[in-house]
């Protein structure tokens, strides 16, 4: 989103959670523990599948890449956070807002249509488990990939060049980071073409992949019904890990994306769930679902059970 200022003041003032020290104090400290424990468990996640040779597959592959962008996801807003929840001046200027508005747009776009392809690649393993070798092969994991990078990064960088919004007084975003839908409230001038844009952006990197997964999914359910009991856990087991994260993100993705309705406050804690809860949740959801990477953990941390 290219933004510009009418204002004599080129900076924009993020209101955040509250103006009481003892609260924004109390609140730089949770923020500080989660981000740490974000960046240590998406990157040992990383360094957990980079190292074990047994893990080299292309559902790990995908994992290492939903690790990286939940640690540029975090990166985007808790450094920035945690310098204004001590600050008492929390001013943004106009490129650094556009900057991360871009980059949230950008990784988050990217991590709903990465799940999408976790799905898929789940759906071939389970539904057409003979063909899961020739259809899911490095060289499709790495032009999907970066498929997902490149086209994700073009629904988002073209429409905000073509379509640059300008704010006006007052120049307050109600709001701890500049996101999207809060920055643009400030507008004034014509921003009908943004909305359309907002809505077919948040069509096809949100609605688009999570049909994707649905369906998916519905195929998967029907597959698993027709093996036998004993095979169907084992079958399941390998699929809740991507439910539970799936749920977590578009749940909350889908409230602020398409929910233009709801209040700048609630838009506030929907943010703080997919942008900073979210990250950190995944490496912990991976690493206890997944039989695989808690028995890597394990033996590399020397862990009895």
């Amino acid at each position: 989103m290219a933004l510009t200022n009418q204002t004599i003041d080129s900076d924009l003032i993020l209101l955040g959670f509250t103006d009481s020290r003892k609260i924004n104090f109390l609140l730089f400290f949770i923020f500080l523990i989660i981000y740490v424990v974000t960046m240590y468990g998406n990157s040992l996640i990383i360094c957990i599948i980079l190292i074990s040779r047994h893990l080299h597959l292309p559902m790990y592959f995908f994992l290492t890449n939903l690790s990286f962008i939940d640690l540029c996801n975090i990166s985007c807003a808790v450094p920035k956070l945690l310098m204004d929840l001590i600050s008492t001046q929390r001013t943004i200027s106009l490129i650094a807002c556009s900057v991360q508005v871009f980059f949230l747009l950008w990784i988050g776009a990217n991590e709903c249509m990465l799940l999408a392809l976790m799905a898929y690649d789940r759906y071939v393993a389970i539904c057409h488990p003979l063909h899961y070798a020739m259809v899911i092969r490095w060289s499709v994991c790495y032009w999907l990939t970066a498929f997902v990078w490149t086209f994700s990064f073009l629904i988002v960088f073209l429409p905000s060049i073509a379509m640059p919004v300008t704010l006006c007084y007052p120049n307050e975003v109600n709001h701890f980071l500049c996101e999207a839908v809060a920055v643009i409230k400030l507008a004034c001038s014509n921003i009908r073409n943004n909305d359309i844009y907002i809505f077919f952006s948040g069509f096809i990197s949100l609605l688009f992949p999570f049909l994707i997964i649905i369906v998916s999914y519905i195929c998967i359910i029907f597959s698993i019904l027709k093996i036998s009991s004993a095979g169907r856990s084992k079958a399941f087991s390998t699929c809740t890990s991507h439910i539970t994260v799936v749920a977590l993100y578009f749940g909350s993705g889908m409230i602020t994306i398409l929910g233009p309705y709801a209040s700048s406050d609630q838009e506030k804690y929907v943010s703080v769930f997919y942008v900073i809860i979210s990250p950190m949740l995944n490496p912990f959801i991976y690493s206890l679902n997944n039989r695989d990477v808690k028995r890597t953990i394990v033996k590399l941390f020397h862990i009895k059970m």
